[in-house]
Parts: structure tokens; C-alpha cells; sequence
């Protein structure tokens, strides 16, 4: 099945798989750092506010490590998107727009809802799913498991809502 965006044969799971593990192994083993993408946020957060909780000294410590790999992610994802037939920023989402008829200021209201929710929801949770998902569970801590199944759940119920109600 094709990329959504793209249209591009995405590569093989296994791949993916293998770099995820990668990047895991190299953190904990060569910095001893963990792999989680939510508390990357709180270090975007540290260079705009200096209220004590954005200054803590572990926050500051990982940005010399946990920026790079943000801006990394960002790059990546433009790299991989531009190299499979191009990348162009757009409006439609046919689903939704059939369902809903969101103009351009409803989707904007509709995905900062969205991101609400899950930030809402890492805080909630102590770390988003990569970390508790890839991070956590290969070192077999409880809660990571029980916050992977949490998230799972809740991603199962929200799409079958989407699907079988809202967009109908």
C-alpha cells in the first residue's frame, strides 16, 4: 500500500524495525539516555520560558544531545518525504472535509485540539508512546506496559469513533 502523502511504496517494516532498535541501543548504551520524543518538547519550551520548572538541571543537560535528534527527526521527515516524489503542504483531507466542511481556521482548531489532548495525555502518562512503547517496554517496566496498553486502547476507541460516528 502506498504512502498517504507521497503516494511512494514505503520501505520495509523490518528496516524501520532495525534503525528504532538502533537508535535505542546507541542511547542507553553510549549515553545512557532514553529514547522519548514528548520530553523533547519540554526542551523547546526551556529556550522560550524560564520558569523553574522548563530550568531543572536534567532538562538542561539533555539538550545537547535531545535538540540534535529533534532537528534530526524534522530533517528527516522533509528528506524522506522530498527523495519519494516530492512533498507539497495542503488543505484537504477528503475524509474529514466531507464529514465536517472544516475551512482552513477549523482544521487549525481541530489539530490544536488534537495536540491538546496529547500533550495532555504524555504529561498524564510520564512520556509519550515511543518512549513508553519502545524505550519502556524493552527494559520491562510495568508501567510502560500498562501505559502502552492504555494508549493502544484509547487509539482503538478513538478511531472507531472517528470512523463509525463523526465520519459516517
Amino acid at each position: 500500500m502506498p504512502l498517504i502523502v507521497t503516494g511512494a511504496p514505503p520501505l520495509h517494516w523490518l528496516l524501520g524495525g532495525a534503525s528504532i532498535a538502533g537508535v535505542t541501543l546507541l542511547l542507553l548504551y553510549v549515553g545512557n539516555r532514553r529514547l522519548g520524543i514528548s520530553s523533547g518538547f519540554e526542551d523547546l519550551c526551556s529556550l522560550a520560558l524560564r520558569i523553574p520548572y522548563f530550568q531543572r538541571a536534567t532538562l538542561l543537560d539533555a539538550r545537547r544531545w535531545r535538540l540534535p535528534f529533534l532537528a534530526g527527526l524534522v530533517i528527516g521527515g522533509w528528506l524522506s518525504a522530498s527523495l519519494a516524489h516530492g512533498w507539497s503542504a495542503t488543505w484537504s483531507v477528503p475524509m474529514l472535509d466531507h464529514a465536517l466542511a472544516l475551512g482552513p481556521v477549523g482544521k487549525l482548531a481541530w489539530m490544536f485540539a488534537g495536540g491538546l489532548f496529547i500533550g495532555f495525555g504524555t504529561r498524564l502518562a510520564g512520556g509519550c508512546t515511543s518512549g513508553h512503547g519502545i524505550f519502556g517496554l524493552a527494559n520491562f517496566e510495568r508501567s510502560s506496559l500498562v501505559t502502552t496498553i492504555a494508549f493502544m486502547a484509547g487509539g482503538i476507541v478513538t478511531t472507531q469513533l472517528l470512523y463509525r460516528v463523526v465520519l459516517r
